[in-house]
Formats: structure tokens, C-alpha cells, sequence
């Protein structure tokens, strides 16, 4: 068992520090790391995630890539092209807007220098985090939709299953829902309601690639799977579940590790040609050494993952 704690590139989320567990079991290395404000229970799905990755593995892929698209954080306009460019061969990028303590006009910057970036071409996909009301949701994909020159789809525009339904009903562009589903106790219930066009799937918070998978068959809702910004580690399990999916319309939400300033494999899962291969890297021992949490953070995630272990 090691903790790790990696600082990024670019504040992100709120975070500036990335914090987790790699653990070893029988069929290789896995990874625990929910984010602070998931609580002890709700920290148990990632467990099983790592359970599932170290104890049994994954089902066989049903291919040798998976297309990924670049993630620009809520930077300013004149950072994008340099975001950009640690995404090689990527067409599509996921943009971040409605951070706290930023404008509208902000955003409508980052979209545009995001459409100058990728050319006429590229895709463009938003994600808000559910920071918005249902009128300011419509409101504002009318308008950023004309900034980015055509959305592919606006992720969690609202925090409630009932605003997406609501905001799916009065918008053209499609609806893609995420906190909605990892963070729900019933999370099919987004497809019972028709409050999304597109499911975010990512594997730590949803219990492990199987889950994810009947989520995927249960709703019948074209999947992009997503990392929860882990290391390469994690990140192979989101590639392992995208490799297993019998559809894969949308270039998923993976290429992350370029957000990281280090990683704890010799290789990381980074995108060439706009794609990951479906591999898993094994951590080197140097790396994870340099990677290393403090005695403090470290002891407080012993504590964590006993209280996680405990329940299941």
C-alpha cells in the first residue's frame, strides 16, 4: 500500500494537490481515491474498485484503443492553445466553465479560443458541474453553444435529476449527466426520467468496471467514460471499461494524466494520436517513492481506507 500526493499543473475542481492509494493484490495494482467531500460511505463504491482491479480484474477488452478528448480546465483564453497541446491528436476537448469566482464572459472566452484551437471541425463539450438553476442553464447553453460554434453536449448543467429533465426539454443541445449518476443512491433513475441524452460513467465512484457496465445495458444511453483524475493506475480502469463497452460513440473523458505534474508509472496512459491504448502499466518503485504523501496525509488515508473497510 502507498499514498501518494501529486500536485497539478492547473488548479482543478478546487484542487491543487491530488491524494489517493495504490494498492497491490493478487492480479496487480489498483487505486483508491475518492475526493475529501465523498464521505465514508460513499467512499465504499471506489473500494470495491479497487477490489475488483487488484483481486479479479477486468473483462476482455473488445478493442486495441480508446479516443479520448483534451480537458482544458477554467484557464483564460490565452492558456488554451498550451492546454491544448498536451492532448496530441485530439479533437474533441471537454471545457470547464462556471468556476467559482469567474464570469460568464470568461467562459464565453475560453469556448471561443477553444473553437479557434480546434478548427471548424473539432468538438467542443462543457461541463458545469451542476453550478446552475434550470433559467440560467438554458440561458447560458444558448449562448456558449454560439461561442464554442455548436456544443456536442453540456455535462450537469444542474445538480438535481428533475433540472436536467427540466433543461433537457427547453435546449437543442444534448444533455449529458454525471454527478446525477456516481453521486446518486439510484442511478438509473436519470434514464427512468429522460433527463440526459449521453451517460458520464466513471469506474472508481460507480464500484468497478462490471458496475459500470450494467449501468451502461440497464439505461440503453450511449456511455463516455471519465477518470476522476488519477494516476495511470486509475485511469487503466476507466480504458479497461471503455475497451468493454459493446458501443463506444464519444471520445471519452480519460486523457488526464497530463493534468498531473508526475506520475507513478515509467509509462503513462497519455493519449497518442488522439487515442489510449488498452494496457495497464505497473507502478515503478522509484516513481511512486517521488510521488510519496507526507507522514500526515498519509496516516489520514490509513485511517480513511479502515473506515471504508470496515463497511465492506
Amino acid at each position: 500500500m502507498r499514498v501518494y500526493a501529486v500536485p497539478l499543473r492547473t488548479r482543478f475542481r478546487g484542487l491543487d494537490v491530488r491524494e489517493g492509494v495504490l494498492v497491490r493484490g493478487p492480479v496487480g495494482w489498483a487505486e483508491f481515491s475518492p475526493f475529501w467531500d465523498y464521505d465514508t460511505a460513499e467512499s465504499l463504491p471506489w473500494w470495491r474498485a479497487a477490489r475488483e482491479a487488484s483481486e479479479e480484474g477486468w473483462p476482455p477488452p473488445l478493442r486495441d484503443a480508446v479516443p479520448v478528448n483534451a480537458t482544458v480546465p477554467a484557464v483564460s483564453a490565452a492558456e488554451v492553445a498550451s492546454v491544448l497541446a498536451r492532448f496530441p491528436g485530439c479533437t474533441t476537448a471537454k471545457v470547464k466553465v462556471a468556476e467559482r469566482g469567474q464570469r460568464a464572459g470568461d467562459d464565453l472566452e475560453r469556448l471561443a479560443a477553444v473553437r479557434d484551437a480546434l478548427g471548424p471541425a473539432g468538438r467542443v463539450r462543457v461541463d458545469a458541474n451542476g453550478a446552475w438553476e434550470v433559467e440560467e442553464a438554458v440561458q447560458r447553453i444558448a449562448r456558449y453553444d454560439a461561442a464554442a460554434g455548436g456544443l456536442e453536449y453540456v455535462e450537469q448543467p444542474c445538480a438535481s435529476v428533475e433540472e436536467l429533465a427540466a433543461v433537457r426539454r427547453r435546449v437543442d443541445v444534448p444533455i449529458a449527466a454525471d454527478e446525477s449518476v456516481r453521486r446518486a443512491d439510484d442511478p438509473l433513475r436519470v434514464a427512468r426520467l429522460r433527463a440526459a441524452d449521453v451517460l458520464v460513467l466513471k469506474v472508481q465512484p460507480l464500484g468497478g468496471v462490471r458496475a459500470c457496465l450494467g449501468i451502461a445495458e440497464q439505461t440503453g444511453l450511449p456511455v463516455v467514460v471519465s477518470s476522476a483524475l488519477e494516476t495511470s493506475v486509475g485511469i487503466a480502469a476507466g480504458v479497461a471499461l471503455a475497451a468493454a463497452l459493446p458501443e463506444l460513440r464519444y471520445a471519452c473523458g480519460l486523457a488526464t494524466i497530463g493534468l498531473l505534474q508526475r506520475d507513478v508509472v515509467a509509462e503513462p496512459m497519455v493519449a497518442v494520436d488522439g487515442a489510449i491504448a488498452v494496457r495497464r502499466p505497473q507502478p515503478d518503485i522509484t516513481l511512486m517513492d517521488a510521488a510519496r504523501a507526507d507522514d500526515a496525509t498519509a496516516a489520514a488515508w490509513r485511517e480513511r481506507l479502515q473506515l471504508v473497510q470496515a463497511l465492506a
